[in-house]
């Protein structure tokens, strides 16, 4: 049994992560810690467990840490969960800037805990499938990739959240594209980008190789615009991602197995640990600068 120790009380802590892990049959929940001490009193109570004032008492109640907390605060406990020797299951992006992304890879593979970086569709069989399927086939030249969302409107939980309304659609959208985009077409080795109305961001990438992509992304999209679309063009043709076959609760149970058998086999080499969020993060960066500056950016 994996003794998790949750940090966050949001809705996607409360709604997917505790949720996951007491729903687990290999996997339960030691504690929870939030910023706001109420929160993390009022989810615990729900869970029947014990909510921590001080966040190193919880590093020693568990095994294993899950945050879903704003990624500047996760990056900060995910470098000290892991020189606590706790293995990491850590939510996207792993850091707000590639400075940050390299202490936590490099704190995790100091101590040799396993880590995994949940991206959503990633862990949902239709798409990882669909996924792997591409990969071995090679021959893509190009990906198209448009996510829009609508979160702005009333009763979305995500709403007021100050780190989404602050760095928008790329950093909280922007990976799930780039998790989609990687594992078949290849790391960026060029990125530009431009902004448009309501959030959008565009962005253009250059794989290994030469392949290209496009991704569109927003927060802001009114209702009736709201898309989640992604496309691969080759010598084979034209593939489309599937929609997702499960709720990202099936996806958390999923990401929570996949750990289990990086601890139990010894093994850190999955496929989403934080090495791959740390690739995933210096692409968004490299994104930020191109919009800011007006230029390519070379990775």
């Amino acid at each position: 049994m994996l003794r998790f120790g949750l940090f966050g009380t949001g809705h996607w802590a409360a709604e997917t992560h505790a949720a996951a892990i007491d729903a687990h049959p290999r996997a339960t929940l030691a504690g929870i810690w939030g910023r706001d001490p109420e929160k993390a009193g009022a989810l615990a109570a729900r869970h029947g467990v014990p909510a921590f004032g001080d966040m190193d008492a919880l590093l020693g109640a568990c095994d294993a840490i899950a945050v879903a907390l704003p990624p500047d605060v996760q990056a900060e406990i995910a470098v000290r969960a892991a020189a606590a020797g706790r293995h990491l299951l850590l939510d996207k992006p792993l850091a707000l800037n590639l400075a940050d992304a390299d202490r936590v890879v490099a704190a995790a593979q100091a101590s040799g805990v396993a880590s995994v970086v949940f991206f959503t569709s990633r862990f949902l069989p239709d798409i990882a499938a669909e996924l792997a399927a591409l990969a071995s086939a090679g021959g893509w030249h190009t990906a198209k990739g448009v996510r829009f969302a609508s979160i702005f409107q009333p009763g979305s939980p995500y709403g007021g959240s100050a780190w989404r309304l602050r760095h928008g659609a790329l950093w909280d959208i922007g990976p799930h594209a780039l998790s989609l985009v990687l594992p078949v077409l290849g790391r960026v080795t060029r990125v530009a980008a431009m902004d448009g109305p309501r959030g959008l961001v565009h962005l253009l990438l250059t794989h290994e190789g030469g392949p290209t992509s496009t991704i569109s992304l927003t927060l802001d999209a009114p209702p009736e615009m709201a898309a989640k679309e992604f496309a691969f063009y080759g010598e084979n043709g034209t593939a489309e991602l599937p929609p997702g076959d499960g709720s990202a609760i099936t996806a958390f149970g999923t990401a929570i197995d996949q750990l289990l058998e990086e601890v139990e086999a010894g093994t850190r080499d999955h496929r989403c640990d934080v090495r791959f969020g740390r690739e995933v993060v210096a692409v968004l960066e490299a994104a930020e600068t191109a919009r800011a500056q007006g230029r390519t950016v070379d990775l």
